[in-house]
């Protein structure tokens, strides 16, 4: 890092900082920081205060976007970066809210080059270079109610990291060590599984949304990481254990296993 760069990060730092009494409130009470130790939650919320000072967070359809609003996706954003850095979020600035799911139209060719208009209603999306679009409904939800391993916040960003290296088919930049045959095997053989256990009618490990595509499974996964840690590891081990070398994490020591439950969001 350069000088002038630190300088310009003890400026923000120091000029925009979050309210101290929003944010004890929004550890306290968001499951999902359960167990950050205070080393984790300062650095936390230095990354949170440099993220809503280098992105526009907007609201869609007039909704207004309060700085609390503003701090709880911030924040759920940069848990997954929390030891990996700002920088895994460069190239974009722009996060979009709507009040609730938004539609979304799109056309699609079939093999024989027919093409059909699809019209889809989501929670969240994300473009590789463009911006994180999310339903504050949902974002609330997340945060009041107890839905294990559902974040759509998590969900979203996780595809941005996905795509640092091309399209989101569940395969992010991984770190120096980290071995691409063992990331390969263990997440297409949970792949497979899930989408053995739906074609079974069998009740799904987690959820199964996860089992549309790679890069949905990534992101599906990474949601149950950090927010239901517990059922993942049981389910899917060796995913587990991928994205712990991944995300450089381990929430399973810091959230306590107190009978996970998993739901299904579809």
């Amino acid at each position: 890092m350069s000088w002038f760069e630190h300088q310009r990060i003890r400026y923000t730092l120091s000029h925009h900082p979050v309210s101290h009494e929003v944010w004890e409130r929004l550890m306290h009470e968001a499951k999902i920081f359960c167990g950050l130790s205070a080393v984790e939650r300062a650095h936390l919320r230095e990354l949170t205060t440099l993220f809503l000072h280098r992105k526009d967070i907007c609201g869609a359809q007039g909704l207004i976007i309060t700085a609390e609003m503003a701090m709880v996706v911030a924040a759920q954003a940069c848990l997954p970066i929390l030891k990996l850095g700002l920088d895994y979020y460069d190239g974009w600035v722009e996060v979009l809210i709507y009040p609730g799911a938004f539609r979304v139209k799109r056309d699609s060719t079939d093999a024989i080059g027919l093409v059909s208009h699809q019209e889809q209603v989501l929670s969240g999306e994300s473009w590789s270079k463009g911006p994180v679009i999310l339903s504050w409904d949902d974002v609330a939800s997340d945060q009041s109610a107890s839905r294990s391993g559902h974040n759509v916040v998590v969900h979203e960003f996780a595809h941005k990291l996905d795509m640092l290296n091309g399209s989101a088919n569940g395969m992010p930049p991984l770190h120096p060590g980290m071995v691409r045959e063992k990331w390969t095997e263990g997440f297409s053989e949970a792949y497979a599984q899930l989408q053995q256990q739906l074609a079974h009618h069998h009740h799904p490990g987690i959820n199964p949304y996860g089992a549309t595509a790679p890069g949905e499974f990534f992101a599906v996964a990474s949601e149950y990481f950090f927010s239901d840690p517990h059922t993942l590891r049981h389910q899917f081990p060796a995913v587990y254990d991928q994205l712990m070398l991944f995300y450089r994490q381990d929430p399973i020591e810091r959230q306590p296993d107190s009978g996970s439950r998993t739901d299904e969001n579809g």
